[in-house]
Parts: structure tokens; C-alpha cells; sequence
């Protein structure tokens, strides 16, 4: 109405911004079915699976390191083993050597932990992340609480486990790429140091001996066989098993073979 009853100058003006507006709109409901970031793995990487005899698209697993803070990508061979793919500097990480126990404790947690599908976030205000599954079974047992811990860029940490935006961009399209292909889960390994007996010994005055010599059983299992530990919570424990082996009885039931 307003177009109409204008005097013809104005008429055209009125109905230029009625087009460009359109056009504004048009463009604005475009953006709501942009391309999701799905991450991007390097040529470098993607040669270097072709040395180490892996698919492409072929099943990981993540392994972190507090002391050294590093984060590695494993991959399935072609054998079926897996192998180290790469490691990645962590660019910062919050709190001390030690599982998280609280919501607000700043501790990035320790233990295994599973990231399925529903837990990549594209859309983080932090580049890309995806959320590490921390509390699982174990933790809920222990009453541990706290939320959204996350492999994230941005290189700052609040609990969590942050990379620089180019290291995470490749980490995430790797977990992108093996769970488009099909792997369900990923097991997510979180360490505070290399599980060495010497290791454990330096800190063999420390409270959290016991919850590290359990998560060295994990480790061990892992590395004597080169596949994903069956993994479960029971009696307040960590039960780990050799894959296709149920971690636990009737009173311990089996938790799926990426872990918790």
C-alpha cells in the first residue's frame, strides 16, 4: 500500500528496497543450509595413511597424554591392527595431573571415554569440538559430576582439552571421516602420563596411584594387542577385557567395546 500510494520517484526507491530485501532474505534462508564444517585432513596425512597401510576411512582411536601434553590419533591398518597415525600438541589443558571429581574443579578428566556421532559439535564457538563422554559409567559410580568437556580449538581451557584451530580441524575431520564410513564410536584414551612402571613409580606418593595403576591395566591391554579394550564399570572399578570378551559378569554387564 505504501508502494502504491507513492509518488513515482519515491515509488521506485520504495520498490528497489522491497527487492533488495527480498534478495536479503532469499540469501539469509540460503545460509541456514550452508555446508556444515566437517573438519579437513591434510594431503600430508592422507599420504602418510597410505604408508602406514590404512584406509582412508578406516576406524581410530584417540590416546592423550597430560604430562607430555600431546593427543594421538590411532588408525586401523589393513591388518586390522591399530597404529600411530599422528600426534598432535595439545595447546593447553586445565588443572593438574589427576582425574576430574567435580563440576568446577578446572581438572580435564582421565579415563576411557566414548564419542559417538551425536557428540561432534560443527558449530562451536571454539572453531570445531566434540564432547569426550566425561562422566561416563566409572565416574557416575564415583558421584562425579560436570558436563560438556570437549577436544576443542581456540587454545584456551576451561576442563577441557584445547588444540590451536589447525590442529583440530584435522583431528575432527578424522573422527568425521571414520564414523561416516561407519565406526560407530571412538574410544578416547585420556592419560596423565605414559603409563610406564617408572612412571608410576615417581609418583608413587601421589592420592592417585591406585586410580592410575587401574587405568595402566587399560593401557597395557591396549598396546599388548593393538585393538580398543572391551571397557566397564563395576564396584567402583575399571574392568577391561580383551575385545570380543565381556567386561564383567551378570553383575557387570559389558559396556560396548569403544569403552564408556
Amino acid at each position: 500500500m505504501l508502494i502504491a500510494n507513492a509518488k513515482p520517484p519515491l515509488r521506485r526507491a520504495l520498490s528497489g528496497a522491497a527487492g533488495l530485501l527480498l534478495v536479503f532474505l532469499l540469501a539469509a534462508c540460503a545460509g541456514e543450509i550452508e555446508r556444515v564444517n566437517t573438519g579437513s585432513v591434510s594431503p600430508a596425512t592422507a599420504a602418510l595413511m597410505e604408508t602406514k597401510d590404512m584406509e582412508r576411512n578406516a576406524p581410530i582411536l584417540i590416546r592423550v597424554f597430560k604430562a607430555d601434553s600431546v593427543l594421538e590419533v590411532w588408525k586401523q591398518t589393513r591388518q586390522g591392527r591399530y597404529e600411530p597415525l599422528r600426534s598432535y600438541a595439545i595447546c593447553r589443558y586445565s588443572g593438574t595431573l589427576g582425574p576430574k571429581k567435580a563440576e568446577g574443579d578446572h581438572q580435564a578428566p582421565e579415563g576411557f571415554y566414548t564419542i559417538t556421532p551425536g557428540q561432534l559439535n560443527p558449530h562451536s564457538r571454539e572453531y570445531l569440538a566434540f564432547n569426550i563422554g566425561y562422566p561416563n559409567a566409572y565416574d557416575r559410580s564415583l558421584g562425579r559430576t560436570g558436563d560438556s568437556l570437549m577436544v576443542h580449538g581456540g587454545c584456551r581451557s576451561v576442563g577441557c582439552y584445547a588444540m590451536t584451530n589447525e590442529g583440530v580441524d584435522e583431528i575432527y575431520g578424522l573422527v568425521y571421516e571414520a564414523m561416516a564410513a561407519g565406526q560407530g564410536a571412538v574410544q578416547f584414551q585420556a592419560y596423565p602420563f605414559r603409563m610406564t612402571a617408572e612412571n608410576l613409580q615417581r609418583h608413587a606418593d601421589d592420592a592417585n596411584l591406585p586410580f592410575w595403576s587401574m587405568l595402566k591395566q587399560g593401557s597395557d591391554l591396549f598396546e599388548q594387542t593393538s585393538l580398543p579394550p572391551n571397557v566397564a564399570a563395576c564396584s567402583r572399578q575399571y574392568v577391561f577385557k580383551r575385545p570380543g570378551e565381556p567386561a564383567g559378569g551378570d553383575a557387570c554387564p559389558a559396556a560396548p567395546s569403544a569403552g564408556l
